[in-house]
């Protein structure tokens, strides 16, 4: 199993990298990024010690279909996709905020509601509603990152202004941005027979000062989605809901004794389940975009990748 665990590549007019949990991101010339996805796989803010094969390629060509999917109602710093694992576009500077936005009291809203509080971000949540029940209409509930890269942070749209974080002007722009993506997506979702619950933007402006969109979008990494059917049926009965996410990996790590505490050891993953969880990626994959998967060959896959962007930059 050829995986992508790290990438080390120096490209011409090669600025800095930046390597996240599952992505490595190649500053060139301070005009262009290219964003590689490997098959690295995080659960509890930390990296497994295996890789998932295509785990990669199925982030990236998810979030590239849904970037195409949006362009024409929200511009995005997408420009090619050269290879199945990279994605380039215009470097940007993004905003220090995550623009959260929730259909449904699932996940962090729901664990705040059974709390008993009715404000999160600032945004009243009505009495009446118990889990995964339906929003009235969805509510955006920002976070901010610390600079260190600790967890996120729940934040009001009042200190995001009073902070000067980001300006009233440019804030208007990107809450307009996400209610207008979160319509999309929920359109596209209803088409494959899904609910998206909810889900994170993240902006950026690039040098002449548009606000486009940037990173990943309406992936199972980064949007919780329930299946349509029977939705409805599990809520009158109070039962869970059926969800397409990477939740599965966090169940069986929670299942063998694993939540990314301290003195917790991580669980080994044999081949078997290493095959098993690759599969699920594709069954996402294709359950989100309506298309088959198409496996990339993975021989000489660093190779593959390296001459592929070569070719990109060459011809810019």
């Amino acid at each position: 199993m050829n995986t992508i665990n790290e990438t080390n590549f120096q490209f011409p007019n090669q600025k800095s990298v930046y390597k996240g949990k599952v992505r490595e991101v190649y500053n060139i010339d301070n005009e262009l990024l290219v964003m590689i996805a490997t098959d690295r796989l995080s659960a509890f803010d930390v990296i497994l010690p295996r890789q998932i094969p295509y785990k990669g390629q199925i982030l990236n060509q998810i979030a590239t279909k849904m970037m195409n999917d949006t362009a024409d109602i929200v511009p995005n710093w997408l420009l090619a996709n050269p290879d199945e694992n990279v994605a380039i576009g215009h470097l940007c500077d993004p905003f220090k905020v995550e623009m959260v936005i929730r259909g449904y009291v699932s996940g962090h809203a729901a664990r705040e509601y059974k709390a008993g509080k009715r404000m999160l971000c600032g945004v009243e949540m009505p009495e009446g509603l118990k889990e995964n029940d339906k929003f009235p209409e969805p509510i955006i509930t920002p976070s901010t990152k610390a600079d260190n890269g600790e967890h996120d942070e729940d934040i009001s749209r009042e200190d995001i202004l009073a902070k000067g974080i980001v300006s009233e002007e440019d804030y208007i722009v990107l809450e307009n941005y996400t209610r207008a993506l979160f319509k999309r997506g929920t359109e596209i979702a209803a088409k494959r027979g899904l609910i998206l619950v909810d889900t994170k933007y993240e902006f950026g402006k690039t040098k002449d000062g548009k606000i486009v969109l940037i990173d990943e979008i309406h992936t199972p990494d980064s949007s919780r989605y329930f299946y349509a059917d029977g939705y409805q049926e599990r809520q009158d009965n109070n039962e869970p809901q059926k969800q397409l996410s990477k939740e599965f990996v966090r169940q069986w790590l929670i299942e063998n004794g694993f939540q990314g505490k301290e003195g917790q050891a991580i669980p080994e993953m044999n081949d078997e389940k290493i095959i098993e969880i690759s599969n699920r990626y594709i069954e996402l994959y294709e359950q989100i975009t309506g298309e088959a998967f198409t496996k990339a060959i993975t021989d000489n896959v660093l190779n593959r990748i390296e001459n592929n962007v070569l070719k990109f930059l060459a011809s810019k």
